[in-house]
């Protein structure tokens, strides 16, 4: 059996070496794997409650307690509702993935940059030239198309989690996927399942789009080299950066995309370029260099270039925001990738990175046939005035969306997940005390915050949030500052803090999260034509559900980060990558808001595990 194991984390987990045997095809694995259960109502309210309890007044929690219990009562409104969940899951792949997909990504209209695509910048690559630039994109064209062949014949390990598999259904939809806009929800066109699949990718540079078809005839993939060449030839086609850059579009809120969307396609022409970027297994996007200011702030301007192109002076128009997958291949050294959540998630494409990281290892191993390969077709589009005015409003807007979110990147270096591990506590559960502690310290309160737990030990899972701050937490951060409090009574709160969000973390990997449960009798009433019970409309759940942290722990065997943007105005985005004795951290913030400074928090948040490593290894 082919095995990749992979321990919980919290939003994503852990990747480990991957031990080899017979091939298992993902029909299997998926025909092995359990179908998520629908958590028991009681179970469901006692756990908000207990969520609520670190962030609500009395009079206010009990207020609230008033109301969950009388819609959890027997035979109450949300019996009713916990019959109709149980009925859908017997009836359904999966009774939850659909609707949560649908609210969390595809009902969204805010753009995907910054809001909703996350990206992953990975360790520079050791050039500073275009030659070297296109000699590396052609090797990771060629990985992303090796591991590809590997899904399609079945040879891609199927990864475990605690000695159970996972459903690895999200791998075929990586390739030849697209979110499309709509005026109420987007959804998303899935090619390569089509009889005859695309055979192409699109390279985009200086805001220019290419047709690149990267398999023969005959069906076999083209070599390093030969994609070396077309790169080249693309590149001779591409001087000049066009003056209407046709991928701000899709940086745009969704409603206004999609208004625009319908204008563009009304134009054959347009309708068969944008057809090509869409059914293309995926974007390389060939970037000019990220302006260096100095080495400290370079990490931070290389994320937030992957994140969102730099700005329309910068590379912005090189990308098509709603393509699931789009490498990014910078002339000085840069690369990373920015992926789309209502189709691909973090580990699958942890897996995809880390064949990409072992391919580019290797020597091309075939020779180019001789064999004369067509001119890679450059796509064009006929811009009206309508147009042009669509693509100007686009450009403002994500020049103002661009200078409004500050992104600090840094490594911390005085440990890594090591530390944690020898002192018999989860590496992820520590950090999230350490971000709470670090929050608390900026703002004088604890806030709702949320890690993204794979469901992925269930068919056809997707994710839920592991909520925080809990209850020991918030014991732990109070007595933390306090000097009438013994260092003994101080670790002593820390480990009942640390263990309490690796209980909670194990619930919700389990399947008992509260969130997803929450949704679907929502959702379920709503389906029914029923009014939304009160505990949807209470101002608890509205509190509850304002994200002021979001965060997510990279899966990632090698130093890369994740970078995305805040929930909320007023919140923050944390993404970390532990490694053995050091750990990449990503911050972002709005600049609009006046209570946030990513900066801030970083500087808090290095003094706090420095002074939690004191408490685990008192130096005195």
């Amino acid at each position: 059996m082919i095995v990749r194991r992979i321990r919980p984390g919290s939003c994503r987990a852990w990747l480990s070496r991957v031990s080899w045997g017979q091939e298992l095809r993902f029909s299997s694995s998926s025909s092995s794997v359990p179908p998520q259960p629908v958590p028991p109502l009681a179970h469901t309210l006692q756990g908000y409650l207990r969520a609520l309890e670190p962030l609500l007044p009395a009079d206010e929690l009990s207020h609230t307690r008033r109301m969950v219990h009388e819609f959890g009562r027997p035979g109450g409104l949300g019996a009713q509702l916990q019959d109709g969940l149980e009925r859908r899951a017997r009836h359904s792949r999966n009774w939850i993935s659909d609707w949560w997909v649908k609210w969390a990504y595809l009902e969204s209209r805010q753009p995907l940059p910054v809001h909703s695509n996350p990206a992953i910048s990975l360790p520079r690559r050791d050039y500073n030239d275009w030659r070297s630039q296109l000699v590396f994109a052609s090797k990771l064209i060629a990985a992303v198309l090796d591991f590809r062949a590997k899904i399609n014949a079945g040879q891609l390990p199927v990864e475990y989690m605690r000695g159970k598999p996972l459903c690895m259904d999200l791998y075929p939809l990586l390739f030849s996927s697209c979110r499309i806009p709509g005026p109420k929800h987007d959804h998303i066109a899935h090619h390569g399942r089509s009889r005859r699949f695309p055979a192409h990718i699109t390279v985009v540079r200086n805001y220019q789009f290419f047709q690149l078809d990267v398999y023969n005839s005959d069906g076999s993939r083209l070599t390093e080299s030969q994609i070396h060449s077309q790169l080249l030839r693309i590149r001779s086609q591409s001087w000049k950066t066009d003056k209407e850059p046709m991928g701000i579009l899709t940086s745009e809120h969704r409603h206004t995309w999609g208004q625009a969307y319908n204008r563009l396609l009304r134009d054959k022409l347009n309708k068969e370029s944008v057809r090509m970027i869409e059914t293309g297994l995926f974007s390389l996007c060939l970037d000019s260099p990220v302006m260096r200011i100095s080495d400290e702030k370079y990490a931070s301007r290389k994320a937030a270039q992957i994140l969102h192109g730099g700005g329309t002076f910068s590379n912005s128009g090189n990308r098509w925001f709603d393509k699931t997958l789009q490498f990014v291949v910078g002339e000085d050294g840069s690369w990373g990738l920015l992926y789309e959540q209502a189709t691909a998630e973090g580990p699958p494409i942890a897996t995809l990175l880390d064949h990409i990281l072992q391919y580019c290892e290797k020597p091309d191993p075939k020779r180019a046939p001789l064999v004369p390969l067509s001119m890679p077709k450059k796509l064009y589009f006929h811009i009206d005035r309508e147009i042009k005015r669509d693509i100007e409003h686009a450009k403002q807007n994500l020049d103002i969306l661009i200078n409004d979110l500050d992104v600090n990147v840094f490594n911390f270096k005085r440990f890594g997940k090591e530390l944690p591990k020898e002192h018999g506590l989860s590496p992820n559960a520590f950090i999230q005390v350490a971000l709470q502690l670090a929050y608390y310290r900026v703002h004088s309160e604890v806030c709702p915050a949320c890690d993204i737990a794979s469901q992925r030990m269930f068919r056809g899972g997707r994710t839920e949030y592991i909520r925080s701050p809990t209850n020991q937490t918030l014991k732990f951060i109070l007595a933390f500052d306090d000097p009438t409090v013994s260092r003994e009574v101080k670790l002593q709160l820390f480990r009942e803090a640390v263990d309490a969000y690796t209980a909670l973390t194990d619930l919700t990997l389990n399947g008992h999260g509260v969130d997803q449960h929450l949704l679907g009798l929502k959702l379920q009433a709503i389906e029914k034509g029923m009014t939304i019970p009160k505990i949807f409309m209470d101002t608890a759940y509205g509190l509850a559900t304002h994200w002021k942290l979001r965060t997510g722990q990279v899966p990632a065997n090698t130093d890369s980060v994740m970078c995305f943007g805040p929930l909320v105005p007023d919140g923050y985005a944390i993404c970390y990558n532990p490694q053995a004795d050091h750990v990449h951290f990503s911050i972002t913030a709005f600049n609009c808001c006046e209570e946030t400074h990513a900066e801030t928090l970083a500087v808090t948040l290095k003094d706090t595990l420095c002074q939690l490593q004191e408490l685990l290894q008192p130096t005195v």
